[in-house]
């Protein structure tokens, strides 16, 4: 039987372990992590702008919500305030209802004769997941590659844009590999459920992940509609009632 010195100097050395544990733990958890910054505080739209009507902060989430009586007649966003990232990465949570529409747009510019409106690159998001994951230019060259795709943009020229479309989908582009198939991928993404996000965006090369899993990866050759920087936004989408929500916004620009 141990003495009661004994003891006490094993429950302190069991202590002592499980403290070093613990704080190898949180360095290792936080290391990948050196240079984000915060752009969501959880409590406020303070740094961010949007239509009041269907975005406010609820249960710490950043939500946009369209509602039987706020149908929309064009996608609206809510507009980071930050400054136009170039190469950074951007981190961060969502969920979305069943029949929810949704998408976080970098590197855009903002229309003038639309309220609130972005054209860019876009992560997709839908509840259905269909979408989720892609890349998705909105109001630009569409999709750019669908979920599962390594592709190559390629320049459209002196072609009008509009004839490099067809059925949503820019047809000026090399898939050059693939990640997987489309609905193998779907299996990591959990429907009306917290699913982690990963943006990397460097130089012409644009990748987005979800849950860990790289879902597109885009080289984006075209000099002429490709963008280098530009704002940053989360958007609601034209179509039936729905609610996404937003949590952890965090960034590092290179």
């Amino acid at each position: 039987m141990l003495k009661s010195k004994n003891k006490r100097s094993l429950s302190l050395l069991l202590v002592f372990v499980l403290t070093a544990l613990s704080i190898t733990s949180c360095v290792s958890q936080k290391k990948g992590e050196k240079g984000f910054v915060k752009i969501f505080d959880g409590k406020t739209l303070n740094g961010w702008k949007g239509d009041p009507t269907y975005w406010r902060v609820e249960d710490g989430t950043m939500t946009g919500e369209i509602t039987p009586s706020t149908l929309l007649k064009t996608n609206s966003f809510i507009i980071w305030q930050g400054g136009q990232p170039g190469d950074f990465e951007l981190k961060g949570e969502f969920k979305i209802t069943e029949a929810g529409n949704s998408g976080i747009n970098y590197r855009s510019d903002q229309l003038t004769d639309v309220p609130y409106a972005l054209r860019g690159y876009q992560a997709d998001i839908d509840g259905k997941r269909t979408y989720t994951g892609q890349n998705y230019e909105e109001r630009k060259r569409a999709t750019l590659a669908y979920r599962g795709e390594i592709s190559t943009i390629n320049s459209a020229g002196d072609a009008p844009m509009e004839t490099m479309r067809k059925n949503n989908n820019w047809t000026n582009r090399t898939v050059t590999g693939s990640l997987g198939t489309s609905d193998e991928l779907k299996t990591s993404i959990k429907p009306e459920d917290w699913n982690n996000f990963h943006i990397i965006a460097k130089g012409n090369r644009l990748q987005h992940y979800i849950n860990g899993k790289l879902m597109s990866d885009v080289t984006d050759n075209d000099a002429i509609s490709g963008m280098k920087k530009g704002l940053l936004g989360v958007q609601v989408h034209v179509g039936p009632p729905m609610k996404v929500q937003y949590r952890d916004l965090r960034i590092k620009e290179n």
